[in-house]
């Protein structure tokens, strides 16, 4: 198959270019390459793909929707894996414009190109857990609720989510929605949590833990992750699929989302301590108040994914810390 990945050479959609690429079909990774975090990260991960049989890439901005429907409709892909955003809780405080710009128009382009682009039968589209909001009740399923998110990251997210359930029942899109839980792994983002706890560390300097470390996250490694991405790619929904009670739009149109978490929250406490252990050094706590935007917990319910594609792969935390530790060591050596 003919693949369209966007946000190409971010952390998550050069993951999943790789496994894509290594499943024998034809990748296109398109991404603009902003600043948000260092271009050079960008383009190290571009240099593994590139090389690569099967995989072409293209500096473009999916916010510029004509030249996105030129693209997508020469290149006319099988399917399009939409990882392209603006990401970042805190930094959606400071620049809400350019959330507004990547994640509602940029989203709502991919949809109209798709809509435009017969060739393309399943999209597949990051979402985020941030729709859940701040909860009491864990799991979260996608059953849930999800009307009071907590940040304009989040609310953008569930946006995204809604304009597809419309073009899903207006135009039959077929479309996945993928509720993302605190990735972590290899050539991740330097805006990252445990990617600033490491490198604080390294550095002798404390470690910062908002609501003094009362916080519990669904760590999920990037190759679990992308395993899932992976499979439901190739499991699109049906007409009438079920995805909940409360997405009214289901019963008529071929649209769903889907957790892919590790069902398993950790304490903030327990990853440093699993960083420690591979660096064999200490950290220094720095416990602050929570910060605006936060949630105090997060846990996926992944009982939909597993009845869609089966048992999934769940890396250790002791594991997925070391081998993100040891890329760090070794990139920046």
């Amino acid at each position: 198959m003919k693949i369209l990945v966007t946000g190409g050479a971010g952390f998550i959609g050069s993951h999943t270019s790789h496994a894509l690429l290594e499943r024998g079909h034809d990748v296109l990774g398109i991404d603009n390459l902003n600043d948000y975090y260092d271009p050079a990260l960008k383009q190290a991960r571009l240099a593994e793909l590139t090389p690569k049989p099967g995989y072409a890439f293209e500096q473009m901005d999916i916010a510029d929707d004509q030249a996105l429907l030129a693209r997508v409709k020469a290149y006319a892909p099988d399917r399009i894996v939409h990882l392209a955003a603006q990401a970042g809780v805190r930094y959606s405080l400071e620049n809400p414009m350019a959330y507004a710009r990547s994640n509602l128009i940029g989203h709502l382009a991919v949809l109209e190109a798709v809509r435009h682009t017969p060739s393309v039968k399943h999209l597949v589209y990051a979402s985020s857990s941030s729709v859940y909001g701040e909860r009491n009740d864990a799991p979260f399923s996608e059953d849930d609720p999800v009307e009071n998110p907590v940040s304009l990251y989040a609310a953008t997210k569930r946006a995204d989510e809604l304009m597809s359930a419309t073009y899903s029942r207006l135009y039959g899109l077929t479309q996945t929605g993928l509720r993302f839980f605190t990735v972590y792994g290899r050539w991740g983002r330097p805006d990252m949590a445990y990617w600033l706890w490491t490198d604080a560390i390294l550095k002798g300097a404390p470690v910062t833990l908002f609501n003094h470390g009362d916080m519990r996250r669904d760590f999920t490694f990037i190759d679990d992750l992308v395993e899932g991405i992976r499979r439901l790619v190739d499991c699109p929904p049906e007409r009438g699929a079920p995805v909940g009670e409360h997405d009214s739009l289901s019963p008529v149109a071929p649209w769903r989302v889907v957790n892919i978490g590790n069902a398993a929250p950790v304490e903030l406490g327990a990853f440093i301590e699993a960083i420690e252990g591979a660096l064999g050094q200490r950290a220094e706590k720095n416990m602050m108040e929570m910060q605006p935007g936060d949630v105090p917990a997060t846990w996926a319910d992944t009982r939909l994914l597993t009845d869609l594609v089966g048992a999934m792969p769940q890396t250790g935390l002791a594991e997925g810390v070391r081998a993100f530790v040891e890329w760090y060591d070794r990139h920046y050596a």
